[in-house]
């Protein structure tokens, strides 16, 4: 027999003390070295979940907990798993084994024992017992190593995605860091309106790429020093049309409201907005809060064509948007939490020495 049997936890519930130790006897003879016993039923699920056993040899006719009450709460224990449990009786009737194997029992064994049998049955049930375990052990392991890799997927797909929006803010020269102080205003104002830990951490991840169509703009009109005339405005609002082809198709939720986003980021409450003119609540949630979070940042950072606005002209300016350019129930959550929007973006100034995908990381796992 290998050390794995010898080594594995046998528990044995009878009230009656030579039963116990007839079959201590065999554990002993047969080379297992760890057993306990136990003849008040009442602590035996105490004793269950601290020494947790590989098998059970169980009473049924007992005082105070019979074996069929041991066994519903062993049952409870064990929900996601089960009771290995070997029952003892001298009752042999077949309603009596029936109800047995139906509460959980898993085999049983007839009184007066049989020294061979019980060894014999004791050996299978542990067979099977520590296969089960190693089963179950490998899942765990396997389960483990895909969360790992799920988790180094969605890592690499977050960097991917703040790397494609970064690309399209160097191409309209924002060099700075208005991606990730636009992402973290959007997440925290999705939070304020009761948005779910998900659809914020979602609005965190995707709202990055809301430019993403700048990338399709040439040059001599994304890169402009002065106003654009009437046939370079109709070429530039094509951004957001070409930002939601560029991410369409996935089956990544992120990269579904990263789409969403790019096409109704510049949809105004009003409707006169772009590409589409949709209006109110046509206009995707996820785009009505970036609309005003990227306003937000727009407006209170330096620019090459203009120097930053205080926070109180920027908010005048989004106040005044309220019902036109806005939602006005977001425009009021947004100055419920203005402090805090204060904040982040005071926390993350344009600064070109610093690890902008640090700072995204360490914010996508702290949001």
């Amino acid at each position: 027999m290998d050390v794995d049997f010898l080594n594995a936890k046998i528990l044995i519930i009878d009230d009656e003390q030579a039963n116990i130790l007839l079959l201590e006897d065999i554990l002993d003879n047969e080379g297992y070295t760890q057993f306990k016993s136990l003849q008040d039923s009442r602590h035996a699920l105490e004793t269950y979940k601290q020494f947790r056993p590989d098998l059970v040899l169980l009473d049924l006719n007992m005082p105070h907990y019979d074996g069929f009450q041991v066994m519903e709460q062993l049952q409870e224990v064990e929900k996601d798993s089960y009771a290995p449990i070997l029952v003892l009786t001298a009752q042999a009737d077949r309603n009596t084994r029936l109800r047995a194997l139906a509460k959980g029992a898993r085999d049983y064994i007839a009184k007066p024992f049989d020294i061979t049998e019980v060894s014999q049955r004791i050996s299978n049930m542990l067979e099977i017992r520590l296969l089960h375990n190693q089963v179950r052990d490998q899942n765990l392991i396997l389960e483990e190593k895909v969360r790992l890799r799920t988790h180094e997927l969605n890592e690499t797909q977050q960097e991917a995605v703040l790397r494609l929006g970064r690309a399209a803010e160097y191409r309209d020269n924002e060099t700075g860091m208005h991606v990730i102080r636009m992402s973290r205003l959007s997440a925290r104002l999705a939070k304020e309106i009761n948005l779910t830990d998900e659809e914020c951490q979602l609005m965190l991840q995707a709202s990055p790429m809301h430019d993403v169509g700048k990338i399709g703009i040439p040059d001599e009109i994304l890169l402009k020093p002065g106003k654009l005339n009437e046939e370079e405005w109709v070429i530039m609002r094509k951004h957001p049309e070409i930002g939601s082809e560029i991410l369409s198709g996935s089956n990544s939720a992120i990269m579904q409201m990263a789409e969403s986003i790019a096409l109704t980021h510049q949809e105004r409450w009003d409707g006169s907005g772009y590409p589409r003119g949709l209006k109110g609540e046509e206009i995707p949630l996820a785009g009505r809060i970036v609309a005003i979070c990227d306003v937000f940042d727009a407006l209170t950072s330096k620019r090459y064509y203009k120097e930053a606005y205080s926070v109180e002209k920027s908010m005048q300016i989004i106040e005044q948007g309220s019902g036109k350019d806005f939602e006005p129930i977001l425009v009021d959550a947004f100055k419920r939490i203005l402090p805090e929007m204060i904040r982040i973006v005071q926390e993350l100034p344009d600064d070109e020495t610093e690890n902008v995908l640090k700072v995204y990381r360490k914010n996508a796992s702290t949001s």
